[in-house]
Parts: structure tokens; C-alpha cells; sequence
């Protein structure tokens, strides 16, 4: 229901295939009606001197360029078995068969993939696009930096020539657009028709570049799933947090901030696991607004016509936080899994929760109120700003639930990322997105028309075993929210 796009190392008779491109020539391969190229670089690889620096965009090529192998996986913690380095900007294409050397034509698909912004990489098999470039779509996976590496503003830190570092991700993945607007017709792809999309922290992302302005004419319109655009700190925040590491950097190693640009790589993810599990809020490190890149909060961006004259698919799960603290916590019910408030902050609001959902018992209120705080009032946040700014948005919540297991009975988060979920709403939701993907209005098979979405009345499609449009979903629930996200 997401992007998904089947890596063709699993499928059989592969042949190569090569390419042309301005950057230089890819050799990729070519199998079950698609061709894909792995691990194309996009900028320079951050390390040495260019680490925690701005992108540094691409040096041409010259010869052939292997593209039949993944890049490497960010460098972050928890995960075993899979090769990690600083060394990680690269993306991976999947593109119909006829592309190359024809006329530019297809619209584009470019996925940020989630991971709360310190995990995850650019080649998940859930992401099997296959089926998307089977409809006409070339579809691109990118990496960006994580966690230290991507979102620390060292600037307090280090001095004036690394400000705005906390934004290196976000520059990285604008770094991305700007390969794909000077290389993708070599591939058959439209530069004129570019989506970005994502789940969770990648939908986070996309939100806040629909409020970057200088990074508007790189892309034409966006999907957010589970997302939102609040997860960017104000400069007091962003060196309190810088302080907080270097602290956490001390206590590690025993020496002064000046060490983390030659230290150990993974002496740098020791340490920022340590920092995020003393630092008292959830998600310590993020974007900040810097005054350059991001110059205000980019919902009031957004608000002010940023992303003026596109169009937007968003929406959230109707459970997302049930995946995250389970349907039967031992932990406090009113702390929750918070993402952006503090839990007395949190507390006056989940209070009222008994008042308007009376039938629910406590956990299915905290599930709902902790979903809110996180991914549904973020993302209404972000579909009311894009109208307001002259965009065209259409508004969704999956209800489809787990049918056994823990979750048994909760639309939780990325459940809309499992293929296996339900087929035909699976094929439905699909079949929507890649309406969307052509420029079309999302539609599909079998689905009541999707109105596009107005402040007032709020039309929602509700994704289910029968889809049906909500006017003013959850509406006691939004005004406890007023002036609170």
C-alpha cells in the first residue's frame, strides 16, 4: 500500500543493461519487466573532511559504472549483519524495461524510507515497486545520513562553519531531487512529474520539504503516510540537544566535542545510542530551523503558500501508536510513546479523552491519544496548511485492522507497508496511488470518489474491508488539540 519494489536480485534470468546519463554511464540489470540500478551515487561520499557538511554533489564518471549492488546501509545501531558506512548517499532505480532511449514520459516516484530518523535504509523488500513500474512509474529509493551523522546541529559545538548541520539529511535528500531532475530522462522519466512520498519519518520528511522553498521546483506533488511536518527544532532546542551530546561524548570517551570529526564511526553511534536513552524527550535529534534552509516551522511555511499549486496525498493509521506501545503496557498510560510533547503537556489533553470516547477502556483511549499527539493532528496540521497555501490535498485513515496476533483488532503503524494485509484493499489503495502517480485523481476499482480535502468539512477516505468518506472525522477529538500542536 506503500511503495514496494521487489529487488531484483530474487528474480531469475537477470540480464545487463546499461545506461547513459549526464553523471556517466550505469551497467544495471534487467529482469521480470523491469530494470533496476543499485546503489547510483548521487553526491560525494561524507566522510573525512565533507563529514557532518553539506552534500557535496557528484563527480562525473567516466567508463561504466557497476550499479547491480546496493549501497551500504547507513551508519546506525540495531542492526546485525548488514554492512554500514558513512559512505552512504547513493539510490537505487527501478524503471520499466523501455525506458532508456526513449522520449522522457514516465512520472517518477521518489521513496524516503522511515526509521525515526536515526534507521532504516534505501532497500527494504517490503518496497516492491515492480508492480508500480508495471503501471508506467519509474520509482527511486534514496538514503540519507541518520541519526549524528544527519540530524545533530554542531554548530555550538564546532563553530559557525557547521550550521544548519542538523539539516544535512534534509540536504541530502535534496541533493537526490536535484540528480533525479538532471538524470532521470535518461532513464524515460519525466522531470516535470516527480512525486516524493514516504512512510513515517520519511513522510516526516516529505512534509517538511513541502515547507522548504528552495526545494519546491524539484518535485511536483507528495504522498505522507503516518507522517507530519512538527519534528524540527527552534535554535534554543537545537543546541540544548547539542549540549545534551556533547555531555553524553564526554562521558563516552572522555574527551572534548572537537574529537567527534575524526572519532570511530561507530564510537559516534555508541555515544548517540547513549544520548537518546538519557535524553528526556523522544526524538532528540531532528531538522532545525536555521534560517536558511528552514526559516520558519514548515507548517507556517506551508501556510504561506510554499507548496503552492501542488498536490498531496496524506493521511495516518487509525492505531498507530498500538504498534509502538502495545495494546496491554505495563508502562505509564498517559507518558505513552510520545513524540512531541512533554507528558504534562500530553496529560491535559489525554484527560479529556474519557469525555469523548466514554465507550473505550484505557488503553484503547491512550492508543488514540498518543496516534493524535504523533501522526494524526501533525498530518491534519499539514493537509489544512497546504490548502490554505493553495495546494490540493486529499485526506485518508486506514482502519483495516490486524485480524490475529498481539495487534489483533489495531490499524497499526506501517501495517499499510504489509502486502499481505488484505488483497483487494491492498490493490484498491494501489490502484489510488497510482492514479495519483499520473497526475490523475486518486481513484480505483470498487472505491466511492475521493473529494478532495477542505478545512471545513474534512472528507476523509476511510480504507476498510468497505471504504466509505468520513465528513469531520474524530471532530470532539481535533478541538482538544486546538493550540496544543
Amino acid at each position: 500500500m506503500g511503495m514496494r519494489c521487489v529487488p531484483l536480485f530474487a528474480l531469475a534470468d537477470t540480464s545487463p543493461i546499461a545506461v547513459h546519463t549526464p553523471s556517466g554511464a550505469l551497467r544495471g540489470e534487467q529482469a521480470g519487466g523491469a530494470m533496476m540500478f543499485r546503489g547510483v551515487p548521487f553526491a560525494e561520499p561524507p566522510v573525512g573532511p565533507l563529514r557532518f557538511r553539506p552534500p557535496v554533489k557528484v563527480k562525473p564518471w567516466t567508463g561504466e559504472r557497476d550499479a547491480t549492488r546496493y549501497g551500504a546501509s547507513p551508519m546506525q545501531s540495531g542492526e546485525i549483519g548488514m554492512e554500514h558506512s558513512e559512505d552512504c548517499l547513493y539510490m537505487n532505480i527501478w524503471t520499466p524495461v523501455a525506458a532508456p532511449g526513449t522520449r522522457a514520459a514516465f512520472p517518477v516516484y521518489v521513496w524516503i524510507h522511515g526509521g525515526g530518523f536515526t534507521g532504516g535504509h534505501a532497500f527494504e523488500s517490503m518496497y516492491e515497486g515492480a508492480e508500480l513500474v508495471k503501471e508506467g512509474v519509474i520509482c527511486i529509493s534514496v538514503a540519507y545520513r541518520l541519526g549524528v551523522f544527519g540530524f545533530l546541529n554542531l554548530e555550538p559545538l564546532l563553530g559557525a562553519e557547521y550550521a544548519g548541520s542538523a539539516n544535512n539529511a534534509l540536504r541530502d535528500l535534496i541533493a537526490a531531487l536535484e540528480w533525479i531532475q538532471e538524470n532521470i530522462a535518461s532513464f524515460g522519466g519525466d522531470p516535470s512529474r516527480v512525486t516524493i512520498g514516504g512512510e513515517s519519518a520519511g513522510a516526516k520528511l516529505t512534509d517538511i520539504l513541502m515547507g522548504v522553498p528552495s526545494a519546491q521546483k524539484l518535485f511536483h506533488q507528495a504522498i505522507s503516510e503516518s507522517g507530519g511536518a512538527e519534528r524540527v527544532w527552534a535554535r534554543a532546542q537545537s543546541e540544548s540537544v547539542a549540549h545534551g551530546f556533547a555531555e553524553e561524548w564526554h562521558s563516552v570517551t572522555g574527551k572534548d566535542p572537537s574529537t567527534v570529526l575524526d572519532a570511530p564511526a561507530d564510537m559516534l553511534i555508541r555515544a548517540q545510542k547513549q544520548f537518546i536513552a538519557a535524553w528526556p524527550q523522544h526524538f532528540p535529534l531532528r531538522c532545525q530551523i536555521d534560517g536558511k534552509l528552514i526559516s520558519l516551522r514548515p507548517v507556517e511555511s506551508i501556510a504561506a503558500g510554499s507548496s503552492r499549486g501542488k498536490r498531496l496525498i496524506v493521511g495516518t493509521n487509525r492505531d498507530e501508536s498500538a504498534l509502538f506501545i502495545g495494546p496491554h503496557p505495563q508502562k505509564d498510560p498517559v507518558a505513552g510513546d510520545l513524540g512531541n510533547l512533554q507528558a504534562n503537556e500530553f496529560s491535559a489533553v489525554y484527560q479529556k479523552y474519557r469525555e469523548i470516547y466514554p465507550q473505550m477502556n484505557d488503553e484503547q483511549r491512550r492508543i488514540r491519544a498518543d496516534t493524535a499527539e504523533e501522526y494524526w493532528i501533525p498530518s491534519t496540521r499539514v493537509a489544512d496548511a497546504h490548502v490554505k497555501g493553495g495546494g490540493i490535498a486529499w485526506m485518508y485513515r486506514l482502519d483495516f485492522s490486524e485480524t490475529n496476533g498481539f495487534l489483533k483488532g489495531y490499524a497499526f503503524h506501517s501495517l499499510d507497508e504489509n502486502a499481505a494485509a488484505e488483497a483487494i484493499l491492498a490493490r484498491q489503495m494501489n490502484q489510488a496511488w497510482i492514479a495519483f502517480l499520473r497526475g490523475e485523481t486518486p481513484s480505483a476499482q470498487g472505491m466511492p470518489a475521493w473529494p478532495e480535502y477542505n478545512s471545513a468539512t474534512r472528507p476523509t477516505m476511510v480504507f476498510d474491508t468497505q471504504n466509505h468518506v468520513d465528513q469531520k472525522p474524530q471532530e470532539a477529538e481535533l478541538r482538544l488539540w486546538d493550540g496544543v500542536l
